[in-house]
């Protein structure tokens, strides 16, 4: 495995995480590749000094005022440049995070490139034998975890759910700074994106946070989650949800963790009212400290959680937060 394209993705004017954390994908599955990271956009010159530090030997800058925002929405000319630049660098391996972007751009790359490209991989390892790349996926509903090896020659395409990697920093590396003329790889886009609506979030992200405290079924209504709230704001944590919660309509989904929602590697994670299901802890595996209360000892929350309280939430919570508020005073 000699050659990894990351293709990068810009968050409010910043190398987004996502991207970071595929940079450390590659860093531990292919320590030894060439590594290389391209930006598409209308105009990267902001974003140029960050990406020049970053832990990679080669970055490309491709603007084009077709690829405003990624062209999202559209996903057309990226594909394209991105297409262009992989038959020019000839890569091993081409990664893409699982975002809007990713899951759009990742397949349709795969098929311009005549390739193969594996959704929702949660980890990379590349095979000493064969030298190809084997990914890790959920099957099954998250219930079993499954390795795909890619066969045959030329690029493979992984698209990877964001948080199952560390963030790589932003600093340290001295790449080359390349600039990719796209000109004779865009065309007349099929669509055009006419508006974006934003969804109005308050507080820290799901998805960055350090703490995550998160609520299920054994809440019994969306009332509780109040509680997890005032708790959140004392430490200043995200309040995510189960599916459960979120399907019965006491939380937005833009909360959900788990497999068919947001994977989280915060530091700690307050799991309150959760059993446990294998679906949910695909998106919580990576935190480094699991605390659960609930009140069935045999639940399966307590196989994954470092600390554990067996009892009523609604005793527990609310002396937890006593608790804390008596430190936040001393």
């Amino acid at each position: 495995m000699s050659k990894v394209l990351i293709c990068a993705e810009i968050e409010d004017g910043r190398v987004s995480d996502a991207t970071l954390q595929l940079a450390s994908a590659a860093l531990s599955a292919m320590p030894h590749s060439h590594r290389s990271i391209a930006f598409v956009g209308d105009d990267l010159s902001e974003i140029e000094p960050a990406a020049a530090a970053l832990p990679a030997d080669t970055v490309f800058l491709i603007e084009h005022p077709a690829l405003k925002n990624g062209d999202a929405g559209v996903f057309d000319a990226p594909v394209s440049v991105l297409s262009s630049l992989c038959q020019q660098e000839d890569p091993d391996a081409v990664l893409l995070a699982r975002t809007d972007y990713g899951s759009n751009v990742g397949p349709r790359l795969a098929f311009r490139l005549g390739q193969s490209a594996a959704q929702d991989c949660i980890d990379l390892a590349v095979n000493p034998e064969s030298g190809r790349l084997a990914v890790t996926r959920p099957v099954f509903g998250g219930n079993a975890m499954a390795v795909y090896e890619f066969t045959g020659d030329g690029p493979q395409v992984a698209v990877i759910r964001p948080g199952c990697f560390d963030s790589a920093p932003l600093s340290g590396g001295f790449p080359e700074v390349i600039r990719f003329d796209p000109a004779g790889a865009i065309c007349e886009p099929r669509a055009r994106l006419m508006d974006t609506v934003a969804a109005q979030a308050e507080g820290v992200r799901l998805q960055d946070a350090d703490i995550v405290i998160s609520g299920g079924r054994g809440l019994g209504g969306p009332e509780p989650f109040s509680r997890l709230e005032e708790l959140a704001e004392l430490l200043g944590a995200a309040v995510g949800a189960s599916r459960a919660a979120c399907d019965a309509g006491w939380v937005e989904h833009e909360r959900q963790v788990g497999l068919t929602g947001k994977s989280v590697t915060p530091s700690l994670y307050l799991a309150v009212g959760i059993s446990g299901a294998s679906q949910h802890m695909a998106g919580c595996s990576g935190a480094r400290n699991i605390v659960a209360i609930n009140n069935d000892s045999e639940a399966n929350i307590f196989q994954d959680a470092r600390y554990g309280v067996v009892g009523d939430w609604r005793q527990a919570l609310p002396a937890f937060i006593a608790a804390v508020q008596d430190l936040q005073n001393d």
